[in-house]
């Protein structure tokens, strides 16, 4: 397969080539002119090497298309890796752990101490009672793991005047001790509370933060990903990292050729709870939705895709939209979607006017669904603008959640696609399980059948909620392994290594519109590579064991072990 016959800039050799066409046969050289794949093919690549190109020598180890997370919160990650202190479960594995982390912390020079990766999976209950009391002598704000809830010290407290919202706080929860007093816990959309005192960080300490999470991606393979939400919904999220100072900082580093990752961003116009339509509607008609155009920065390289709508919150906290209630600990609980409005039928009713805005306006929807209520009536909702206005839109719901094949039916006729979270499962197995019941936890996140129906399926990290490392969302998939317990070797949901690595190439190439450019190794794709130290074999747990050894994005060498 040769698109032209001059010597190429770079060619890989002695590779085992996956993600090619299949008259590739078994390709093991792949050749880049400038910034596309010009040949991929055997033996007759050498003769695409001249003076002046480089070669890289694979050594046997498998070369793919360039990774693409589509559901990765590059600045937020960015933020909780390089510039809060870790509390995650690889360093702290019980509250007393925690507990003796944060007392040892120095505080940042505004005097906050900023943490992050506490995970009630894995520590359990009690976070109030070991954090409220500590570090009177300066204000403390630990973000947990998976974004929807925070602790704050009493001094945070305090500043945050969480008091006075003890009693309840719409879309969210401002926790209390048993004599009514805020115990510093806030819950979904009560989040936004901290960030009105949480200073945010410097923009030369958040490009640093940036800069070295974008070496950190690009060490994994990583060369594409959508950040699923920056704009006014996200000043109050992660001490600002969501806002839209972020989208701006990203286009300065495009303008000035420092960003080497392909972005595509989801606009946040509300935060984690209330979405409203009139918001969506304020949004789409500022300056925003054409801030990166007017700068002359490629779509390619950085791109307004479309809004996020977080529809409901997560299972863990009950407050995702079920169809049956909740096994435990909320009992009778169905849980609600976090849109606007006062009951559950109010509510559908504003994510269809929020929907349709956003399809009438030309943009994508990505709707944050966890409840399988909240994902059908997100379908509805698609399906009624759809059938207004038809268009290539390619609205896709986040996370997901079914109730049998009906659901995945829905989403196969009216072309919605799905980007889920193979890790999350894996490592929140147990808590979910007992959570949603056997039943209902067996059948979420199912990956063969949906692929089977045609639905447009990415598999993604959502990190920080895990870990960025794509091989961690590949195996989860393929092993439907979770903290429960090992994934049934006839689990019919389970996918091969192949449609695994498609699920996070081709598949989210789709999402971004740019399946006919990226996510695949032919000619004429954009030069996006990431080359192993090994070939991959049978057994993928191995891949955990198969790092990076060259990372090419847009045709340039951006990481080289």
């Amino acid at each position: 397969m040769t698109e032209t016959n001059q010597a190429a800039d770079v060619v890989i050799v002695n590779g085992q080539v996956h993600g090619a066409d299949a008259s590739a046969g078994d390709a093991t050289a792949v050749a880049v002119t400038g910034p596309r794949i010009s040949a991929v093919g055997g033996g007759e690549i050498l003769d695409l090497i001249g003076p002046r190109t480089r070669v890289i020598h694979a050594q046997g180890g498998a070369v793919l298309p360039g990774i693409n997370d589509g559901h990765l919160h590059f600045v937020e990650s960015a933020v909780s890796e390089h510039g809060t202190l870790s509390v995650g479960s690889h360093v702290a594995g019980s509250w007393a752990e925690v507990v003796r982390i944060l007392e040892d912390a120095v505080p940042a020079s505004d005097g906050w101490i900023r943490a992050h990766g506490w995970d009630e999976a894995v520590l359990g209950h009690g976070g109030p009672e070991h954090v409220f009391g500590l570090r009177p002598d300066s204000p403390l704000v630990a973000y947990d793991q998976t974004g929807h809830q925070l602790l704050m010290n009493e001094t945070a407290a305090r500043l945050a005047g969480l008091d006075s919202w003890a009693g309840g706080y719409p879309d969210g929860v401002v926790g209390s001790f048993a004599d009514g007093r805020a115990n510093g816990l806030l819950v979904d959309a009560a989040v936004e509370l901290a960030g009105k005192v949480v200073p945010q960080l410097g923009d030369a300490e958040l490009k640093e933060c940036i800069i070295k999470h974008q070496r950190r991606l690009h060490s994994l393979g990583i060369t594409s990903l959508t950040e699923p939400g920056l704009g006014p919904g996200g000043e109050g999220l992660f001490g600002g990292s969501s806002a839209t100072r972020s989208l701006s900082l990203l286009a300065d580093l495009a303008a000035d050729g420092e960003l080497t990752l392909r972005i595509n961003v989801l606009l946040l116009f509300s935060s984690t709870g209330g979405a409203n339509e009139n918001d969506v509607r304020l949004g789409l008609a500022g300056d925003l939705p054409g801030s990166l155009r007017r700068r002359g920065i490629s779509e390619d390289l950085l791109r307004i895709a479309g809004v996020k709508i977080f529809a409901d919150g997560i299972p863990r906290s009950g407050t995702a939209w079920m169809s049956e209630p909740y096994e435990t600990p909320c009992g009778h609980n169905h849980g609600s979607m976090v849109i606007a409005g006062d009951s559950d039928a109010e509510r559908e009713l504003e994510l269809r006017k929020l929907i349709t805005r956003i399809h009438d306006g030309g943009f994508q929807a990505g709707i944050h669904a966890t409840g399988d209520a909240t994902t059908d009536a997100a379908i509805e909702a698609i399906a009624e603008a759809q059938g207004k206005n038809p268009r290539d839109a390619r609205h896709y719901i986040i996370h997901g959640a079914f109730n049998g094949p009906e659901s995945i039916g829905r989403f196969q006729r009216h072309g919605v696609g799905l980007s889920t979270n193979p890790a999350i499962r894996s490592e929140a197995g147990a808590l979910m399980k007992k959570i949603l019941g056997a039943g209902r936890f067996d059948g979420q996140q199912p990956l063969s059948s949906l692929l089977e129906a045609g639905v447009p399926t990415n598999i993604a990290s959502d990190a920080p909620v895990t870990s960025p490392d794509w091989r961690e969302s590949v195996i989860a998939a393929v092993t439907r392994d979770t903290t429960a317990g090992p994934g049934a070797p006839g689990d019919p949901e389970r996918v091969g290594f192949r449609q695994a690595l498609e699920m996070m190439t081709i598949h989210p190439a789709w999402q971004d519109h740019a399946e006919d450019r990226k996510g695949r190794l032919a000619p004429g794709y954009l030069a996006d590579l990431c080359i192993l130290e090994k070939p991959i074999v049978d057994d993928v747990h191995a891949l955990r064991g198969n790092p990076s050894t060259h990372t090419i994005s847009n045709g340039n060498l951006v990481y080289s072990a």
